[in-house]
């Protein structure tokens, strides 16, 4: 789908659907955004009653912000790249750990037009996502998932930050089908 298929109902309903699913009990999100520069928060902000489950945003555009505000370590993200599984999981992990949220979902991503002089092409995108466990503490992995977007700068962004939100959607139905009262 690309992002002028994308109604505004359709990402209404999307922030609606991830509101609704932590406002149930699932805990507060927290977002860690480098290519999305908020926008994804952007997105969940629209819904009212957002600000009871949301815990708020990193805008971590920078090498430098991704190290200060979530405490990456700049070894990991000279070695792995800023687009890359890796950065992507420690950006979720660090925002879990800087916040008292239960779920995080991070994105960092090359928007274009332009290549940062890395062989990663222009659109490719990391989403990830982290969860407290049952204690609170803070897991050691994350999940991650690759994209390859196409089109303008700013419809990468979309994109990103659209995939974003159904990470978190997509977490929210699979603790929906694992919990107790949906099993015989």
């Amino acid at each position: 789908m690309s992002v002028k298929e994308i109604e505004r109902d359709d990402l209404s309903s999307l922030s609606g659907k991830i509101i609704d699913f932590l406002k149930a009990g699932a805990g507060t999100l927290v977002l860690a955004e480098s290519c999305t520069a908020g926008l994804a928060a952007s997105f969940l902000a629209q819904v009212p009653g957002a600000s009871a489950v949301l815990w708020g945003s990193f805008v971590c555009y920078t090498p430098e912000a991704k190290v200060a505000m979530l405490g990456l370590d700049r070894r990991r993200l000279e070695r792995f790249g800023l687009v890359s599984r890796e950065c992507a999981c420690d950006m979720a992990l660090g925002a879990l750990e800087k916040s008292g949220a239960k779920i995080a979902a991070a994105v960092t991503g090359l928007a274009g037009p332009d290549g940062d002089g890395s062989p990663t092409p222009v659109g490719t995108v990391w989403v990830a996502i982290a969860e407290r466990d049952a204690s609170g503490a803070v897991p050691a992995l994350a999940a991650a998932q690759e994209f390859r977007f196409e089109g303008s700068r700013n419809e990468v962004r979309w994109q990103a930050a659209l995939a974003t939100l159904e990470a978190v959607l997509r977490l929210a139905l699979e603790k929906r089908t694992a919990s107790p009262k949906n099993q015989s």
